[in-house]
């Protein structure tokens, strides 16, 4: 009972901020300078139209329409299923964010697995031992890799295996000409190992650097010390101290990096042209397509404070000191 309730707790509290994120992209949308008008129709154009065609196109983008009563309409469609018409598109745009979330997911899930995987075992090679080569190496690599954008690390890996060696295509997530639903897996997941693998090297560094500053802890502790006196094995005491104790550390900050994962995934899919959610919303900002804006943001704060809440109920599950320290807190 009491591990529902406080399972409950995380879940409005995540309702909470979802709704807090929604208000708030909506004002910054509704002060920002971008006239949708003179943006996707032209000066020109409207220049050529008449006083009626004109004050049609204001209120099919809500020219004039004040904020709040914008924001209530829209949030009443929203909860009733209806995200609204893609004011670019010109299609609903559940079904728009059904296309490019497919793609989005399927690079930041691959992305994900090998930022946790590689940051595990990087993690692990440093902490063995501190001060020791492979600490060096893989602590410069990971303070290397988090000082630099992944736009740059995309534009880096696209120029040497797409352009230079042309291993890799150049970009979009199908090869030109084809159409989505002839694709095959193999092609797929040829066109995704660029984005993917720019994406997951930047979702390393923090992963290894929190696995290699607590095992190194581990490895000095008196516990381990006493295990060498008795005669066990570097490897046993790898694996029945280090893997036992640093585990849940990193499977719970891998958790929380699907943020970061979801911040990154929006310059990459840029760089490579690939159709997913990032480039989309790319798109509906420049646009002012706020239906579509508005239907991205809250699918992709979803999946972050998903992630962030089944981090937080995982730790708390396993170690319920942490929900006993949160509450005093």
């Amino acid at each position: 009972m009491e591990n529902a309730k406080w399972i409950g707790m995380q879940l409005l509290r995540m309702a909470v901020l979802l709704a807090a994120v929604t208000v708030t992209v909506f004002v910054l949308l509704s002060l920002s300078p971008i006239d949708p008008l003179t943006t996707n129709v032209g000066q020109t154009a409207l220049g050529s139209m008449s006083g009626e065609q004109v004050e049609r196109l204001k209120e099919y983008w809500g020219v004039g329409t004040p904020a709040a009563a914008r924001f209530l309409g829209w949030a009443r469609d929203f909860l009733r299923g209806d995200m609204g018409i893609s004011l670019l598109y010109r299609r609903p745009v559940a079904q728009v964010i059904g296309e490019r979330f497919f793609n989005s997911v399927w690079l930041m899930i691959w992305a994900w697995l090998l930022s946790g995987f590689m940051g595990f075992g990087l993690g692990i090679l440093a902490g063995r031992k501190r001060g020791g080569t492979a600490d060096r190496l893989v602590t410069g690599y990971c303070l290397l890799t988090a000082s630099t954008p992944a736009f740059w690390i995309a534009m880096v890996l696209l120029m040497i295996f797409a352009v230079w060696l042309k291993w890799l295509p150049i970009g979009l997530a199908v090869p030109i000409g084809t159409a989505a639903d002839e694709v095959g897996l193999g092609d797929r997941i040829y066109h995704m190992i660029l984005p993917a693998l720019a994406l997951s090297l930047t979702g390393i560094s923090s992963v290894a650097l929190h696995t290699r500053e607590k095992l190194a802890a581990v490895m000095e502790s008196d516990y381990v010390l006493f295990a060498r006196a008795r005669g066990e094995s570097e490897r046993s005491i790898l694996v029945r101290h280090g893997l036992k104790n640093i585990a849940l550390p990193a499977m719970t900050l891998q958790f929380a990096s699907v943020s970061e994962i979801f911040g990154g995934s929006v310059l990459v899919e840029q760089v490579f042209s690939y159709p997913g959610l990032g480039q989309a919303a790319v798109t509906a900002g420049l646009g002012s397509d706020v239906p579509l804006l508005m239907g991205i943001t809250v699918i992709t704060a979803a999946v972050v404070f998903g992630g962030n809440t089944a981090a937080n109920i995982l730790y708390g599950l396993i170690d319920p000191r942490m929900r006993k320290g949160r509450k005093k807190g």
